[in-house]
């Protein structure tokens, strides 16, 4: 913990001018107003999002991911203890970090208006959400809101709310739609896994209620655009690191995983199709059964039980590119990059994408596939326990 910044009496931090220097500094760019969104009480807020409209046919949006390579260097004892434990657990009464406590729900926790170090990446797009150009750099942010999805969504469906922040949502909701719209007729796939909360004594702590997660259009605006920024991640150091980028992938489920849901299809009148991700989507799609808007979650839930375990892998450990897809997302390759707060594989992706930019060098035991490899079998290991 020696290395880790001291702050002040009441926790108060703020980067220093030689930690500033050398990144982008968003916090006073005109017509950029970084937000974040979020479930209620999250404290180790990994992600944050802008986008502002560059002129005519032309919009810039921003996802910013907190810098946590910053504070935890290669080798190190808390990158050691990261490495080991592969990831946050969170427990129905508490949460079991990853990283120090100091470093998850204060200094790499994007909250609203604190300066905080971030990893950005930046597109400039059309009004269809046609990538026209893709910019990777460390920067420093100022959260103007962290907000949850409830707050996020009320003031998108305010009409009476036009402040520049309520546009800025509305704008970003846009662009997920049309980049949601664009994977679903790639063959992305809309599964169900239902989330429930419980609600617990104040006193004792005990469970007394359970309630299924509400999702909004927001929870998708967010997911959109993270899954964008680890998708164009992983291009970026695939492109540099062609044998030991830490990559993760879906493969196709056997045909044989599907026989329980062409059951329950076969036994509700339909016809299961299943020869792709996309021929599975479109079949899914079809399958409604008046009077019971239930039927059409089961046969999901159902076929997100068929599916494949993801993996990561070490890209050199796969003989072609072809074998990167992400069944799921029907994504050709893909990564994780945008939760290191909990995640050790995105710690890994952020060196290796700081090195490919020549921001750092590139650690050692990232520089050869067969380390790389253990990296993702340690991981792999952790998330199947």
């Amino acid at each position: 913990f020696k290395c880790l910044p001291r702050v002040g009496p009441h926790g108060e931090w703020s980067p220093s001018e030689a930690e500033v220097a050398g990144r982008v500094d968003l916090r006073d760019v005109p017509g950029v107003r970084v937000f974040s969104v979020d479930p209620p009480g999250c404290k180790d807020i990994d992600d944050a999002l802008h986008v502002r409209r560059l002129g005519p046919g032309r919009i810039e949006a921003g996802v910013h991911i907190a810098d946590v390579t910053h504070f935890v260097p290669a080798g190190g004892g808390i990158d050691a203890e990261a490495r080991f434990r592969g990831t946050s657990v969170y427990l129905v009464q508490k949460r079991i970090d990853m990283l120090p406590s100091l470093l998850t729900t204060d200094l790499c926790s994007l909250r609203g208006e604190v300066d905080r170090l971030a990893f950005s990446v930046v597109w400039e797009l059309d009004d269809d959400a046609n990538i026209l150009d893709v910019r990777f750099h460390r920067s420093v942010i100022r959260s103007v809101a962290a907000m949850t999805y409830a707050d996020a969504q009320r003031r998108i469906d305010d009409a009476s709310d036009g402040s520049d922040l309520a546009r800025d949502l509305r704008s970003m909701r846009d662009l997920a739609r049309k980049l949601k719209a664009r994977r679903a007729a790639a063959g992305a796939l809309a599964l169900a896994s239902p989330e429930v909360r419980f609600e617990l004594d104040s006193e004792t702590h005990e469970p007394i209620d359970v309630r299924m997660y509400e999702l909004k259009e927001t929870n998708s605006m967010v997911e959109e655009m993270m899954l964008l920024a680890n998708c164009s991640v992983a291009a970026k150091i695939h492109a540099h690191y062609p044998s030991c980028s830490l990559l993760r992938r879906h493969p196709a489920p056997h045909p044989s995983n599907f026989e329980s849901l062409r059951k329950v299809a076969a036994a509700l009148g339909f016809q299961l199709q299943c020869e792709s991700n996309k021929a599975l989507a479109e079949s899914l799609d079809t399958m409604e059964v008046p009077g019971n808007p239930m039927a059409n979650k089961l046969l999901r839930i159902l076929a997100t039980r068929a599916m494949s375990q993801a993996v990561y892998f070490a890209s050199g450990d796969v003989a072609s590119s072809a074998d990167f897809e992400h069944y799921g997302l029907a994504a050709p390759i893909y990564t994780h990059f945008t939760s290191p707060i909990r995640r050790y594989a995105d710690v890994v992706v952020h060196r290796l994408l700081a090195a490919c930019l020549g921001i750092a060098p590139l650690p050692e035991d990232l520089s050869a596939a067969s380390s790389v490899t253990d990296i993702a079998q340690g991981i792999n290991h952790r998330h199947r326990m």
